[in-house]
C-alpha cells in the first residue's frame, strides 16, 4: 500500500503512485528514466518512496541504479545510502570578512557533486556587493563578475546556497514528497520521485534549487564515483537538484568539499547539537545573522563578520 501524500498547495490529497499510474499513458512517451535503458522503465516509475522501503528493498533499488549508471555513464558508480547519525544536526557558518570571491567553492562543489558542465549547473552562487551600498538586497547583487584579481578593492562577497531550513517551504510545496528534511537537518531530494513540477523552486526564498532542462553533461573521467542516493549521484533531465551539505562526505565524518577547498578558511561546518563544536562557538560568540529570518524558515546557515570591516555599513 503506497503512502498517502499530505495536502499539496491546492489542498488536494495525492497518492503519488495512483496519480502517476493514471498519467502513465501520456508520460510513457516522454519520460526517459534512465536514458540508457532505451525504453520506459516501470521499476523506476513505480518505485516506492525511499522512506517506505526496507533494507532489502533499498538494496535491490541501489543494485538496479548502479547497473543503469554504469551503462549510462560508462563508469562504475557506487551509490551509498548512509543514514543520519544519531545526535547530529549539521550547521554551516560563513565569515564574510574573509571571503575573497574566488569561487573555488563553486567549482569544488561541481566536481564533488557531479553537476552538469554543459549546460552549467552550480549549487553555490557567489554574490558581489559594493562596500557602503545596501548590500542585503540580494536581488540586485552581482552574480557575474570577472576581475583580473580577487579580492577587489571596495567590494565584498556573499556565497549563497541551500540554507537547509529547519522549516523548509520547499518541502511543503512538493506535491509528491520527493523532498524532505532528514533527522540531521539536511533537506534532500529523491530524483526518482521528482516529477519536475518546480513548485519547490518557486517556494524557495533563496533561489537555491536548480532544474535540469537538458540531460546533464559530465565527462566520464570527471565523474565522482562515490555518491549517495539522496545526494550527488548523477541526475536526470527534468529533475530538481541542490546543495545537500555533501551528504556523501558529511555522513562519513568529512567536511563538505566547499569547506575543504576554501583558501582563506571562511567556511565553517559542524554539529549544532555539540556544545564544543566550532559552529556552536561561532553562534554563541559572534554576531551572526541568517538570510530572510523574517520568513520563519529558520536556516541552519549562519553568516558573520569575524573582523571589524565596513562592508555592512
Amino acid at each position: 500500500m503506497s503512502k498517502k501524500i499530505r495536502s499539496n498547495p491546492l489542498g488536494i490529497e495525492l497518492n503519488r503512485r495512483t496519480f502517476l499510474k493514471g498519467a502513465a499513458a501520456g508520460l510513457a512517451a516522454t519520460v526517459v528514466r534512465p536514458a540508457a535503458a532505451g525504453a520506459f522503465n516501470w521499476d523506476s516509475f513505480l518505485q516506492k518512496h525511499f522512506r517506505e522501503m526496507n533494507d532489502a528493498e533499498i538494496k535491490k533499488v541501489i543494485g538496479r541504479l548502479e547497473k543503469e549508471a554504469a551503462v549510462e555513464w560508462k563508469k562504475n558508480i557506487h551509490i551509498g545510502t548512509a543514514k543520519a547519525m544519531p545526535g547530529v544536526k549539521f550547521g554551516y557558518g560563513l565569515d564574510l570578512s574573509r571571503c575573497i570571491g574566488c569561487r573555488r567553492c563553486v567549482y569544488a562543489c561541481v566536481d564533488e557533486n557531479n553537476q552538469s558542465r554543459t549546460p552549467q549547473v552550480h549549487w553555490i552562487t557567489v554574490l558581489r556587493f559594493k562596500k557602503g551600498e545596501k548590500w542585503i538586497d540580494l536581488e540586485n547583487s552581482e552574480k557575474y563578475y570577472s576581475p583580473k584579481q580577487v579580492p577587489e578593492k571596495d567590494f565584498f562577497y556573499m556565497p549563497v546556497q541551500c540554507q537547509q531550513c529547519e522549516n523548509p517551504p520547499c518541502v511543503k510545496a512538493c506535491p509528491t514528497q520527493a523532498t524532505w528534511k532528514e533527522p540531521d537537518g539536511i533537506v534532500v531530494i529523491d530524483y526518482n520521485w521528482c516529477i519536475g513540477c518546480r513548485y519547490c523552486m518557486a517556494a524557495c526564498p533563496y533561489g537555491a534549487r536548480r532544474f535540469n532542462w537538458a540531460k546533464p553533461n559530465i565527462p566520464a573521467d570527471e565523474i565522482n564515483p562515490e555518491t549517495h542516493y539522496l545526494g550527488n549521484r548523477p541526475r536526470y533531465k527534468g529533475v530538481v537538484e541542490k546543495c545537500t551539505f555533501c551528504i556523501q562526505r558529511t555522513r562519513a565524518g568529512k567536511y563538505p568539499a566547499c569547506v575543504e577547498v576554501c583558501p582563506v578558511g571562511a567556511r565553517k561546518f559542524g554539529n549544532l547539537l555539540d556544545p564544543k563544536s566550532e559552529i556552536r562557538y561561532l553562534i554563541e560568540n559572534k554576531r551572526v545573522f541568517r538570510l530572510k529570518e523574517d520568513m520563519n524558515t529558520n536556516p541552519k546557515f549562519y553568516y558573520f563578520f569575524a573582523t571589524n570591516i565596513t562592508q555592512a555599513d
